[in-house]
């Protein structure tokens, strides 16, 4: 008989009450979607729930302080789904974007380094690693 996934996951106590805590704050983080104003929808979420408490991570100072000053009436909002709260503690956190260089070092590659492979490329057949290869090469500083 086929078990999903999501059963196993359900199957077990702890894991059980981790799945039921996921379903929670989604649940959750969906009703602060609909209630929070359009600005502070996107730049704030749900990060955790215990004991009837709310735990919002803002992204900056200005969004936190609105948030703050609005905690009644979204916890009135988000507890009309059945859900108790009792309070809402907003954090800020700005969210992490990762980082990429805009700039590459270049680590130059001997002639005869760049000779074998050339010779390499010119054996393969034709895929992704041969493109891949060949980039290299239009790429690499070539030092003699």
């Amino acid at each position: 008989m086929y078990k999903a996934p999501q059963q196993y996951l359900d199957a077990d106590a702890a894991t059980g009450r981790v799945m039921a805590h996921a379903r929670q704050l989604m649940k959750l983080a969906s009703r602060f979607d609909a209630v929070a104003p359009g600005a502070l929808r996107h730049a704030a979420h749900v990060a955790n729930y215990k004991s009837g408490k709310v735990v919002i991570h803002a992204d900056n100072g200005a969004v936190a302080a609105k948030l703050r000053q609005m905690n009644r009436r979204l916890c009135g909002e988000l507890s009309i789904e059945g859900m108790e709260c009792n309070d809402i503690e907003v954090k800020v956190q700005p969210r992490q974007t990762p980082v990429r260089s805009t700039t590459s070092t270049l680590k130059p590659i001997s002639g005869k380094t760049a000779g074998l492979l050339r010779s390499t490329v010119n054996m393969l057949p034709q895929g992704a690693l041969r493109t891949a290869l060949d980039t290299l090469l239009q790429r690499a500083a070539i030092r003699e």
